[in-house]
């Protein structure tokens, strides 16, 4: 009986140990996707000025915080409405695209935010 207890105690830490592994490899790994790129904000320094790009990378929980922004080109339209010299109204859009520039994003985070 104390041998079957031993036992079950060692397969108990075991599945312990294996739990905070993969605990641990959960936060200590971020992923970034296809045609994003990752800034990180520490709780000592701030943003830092590294750019990360697509792939898996290591981060230190609990004190670092990967922030993503998508650098693929978005279309944005820009509507006005507005009136011509014979007094009739006429609605304008405008599409542009655009993409953030991928050396300034730790600046593009710290001035404007996740939202630009």
């Amino acid at each position: 009986m104390n041998r079957a207890a031993a036992v079950l105690n060692r397969i108990a830490f075991g599945a312990i140990g294996l739990g905070a592994a993969a605990y641990g490899a959960q936060h200590v790994l971020f992923n970034v996707e296809g045609g994003h790129r990752a800034v990180v904000w520490d709780r000592f320094s701030g943003v830092k000025d590294q750019v990360y790009n697509e792939g898996t990378h290591f981060r230190v929980p609990f004190l670092q915080y990967p922030y993503t922004f998508d650098v693929r080109l978005m279309p944005r339209v820009v509507s006005s409405r507005t009136g011509t010299k014979d007094m009739q109204m006429v609605d304008i859009s405008l599409r542009v695209l655009s993409r953030p520039d991928v050396e300034k994003l730790p600046t593009i985070y710290k001035e404007l935010g996740e939202d630009y």
